[in-house]
Parts: C-alpha cells; sequence; structure tokens
C-alpha cells in the first residue's frame, strides 16, 4: 500500500465522526448558548452618572446564566451521544 493510499484511508475514516443528528443538535445548541448571551445583554445599561438598577435583574443574573450552561451540556451531550444505529464490524 502506497502512502497515498493510506492516506486517504486514514482520512476516510475521518470524514464522519459526528452524524447529521449531532450536528443539528450541535446547532441547536449553539442557539441556545448566542440566546442566553442575549439575554445577559439587553437592557438599559448604566453610563456615566447614570445609575441602572437593572443590571441586577433576575433575568441577567440567574436566568440567562442557566441558559448558557444548558446549551453548553447540550452541545457536550450532542457530541458524546451516538446518533448513528449503522456499527461497522470490520476488523
Amino acid at each position: 500500500m502506497s502512502l497515498k493510499e493510506q492516506n486517504s484511508a486514514d482520512l476516510e475514516g475521518l470524514r464522519y465522526r459526528l452524524g447529521r443528528k449531532n450536528l443539528l443538535f450541535i446547532a441547536a445548541g449553539l442557539i441556545v448558548v448566542i440566546l442566553g448571551f442575549v439575554l445577559m445583554m439587553v437592557g438599559p445599561d448604566s453610563g456615566e452618572g447614570v445609575f441602572e438598577p437593572d443590571i441586577f435583574s433576575f433575568r441577567r443574573i440567574v436566568v440567562a446564566p442557566l441558559i448558557v450552561f444548558f446549551g453548553y451540556m447540550f452541545i457536550v451531550l450532542a457530541i458524546f451521544l451516538p446518533f448513528n444505529k449503522k456499527q461497522n464490524n470490520e476488523a
């Protein structure tokens, strides 16, 4: 086996490690993470000489970080869970 054939065989095994469902769940997790960061950002800001107490709101302090956390956990699960039912029994 030549080096070129060996490299193409190695790349073929690496090509589809994650299935379509995994990638869709990763994309959904990224959307949830982005939503959490948007919830942290949106609202009135404190400026120079103006204090806005909304920076300590329940949404910014509790809800948004939990949404981001669950989004990241969803991404990790999407990477590790095997959604492909096809098993290659080649030795």
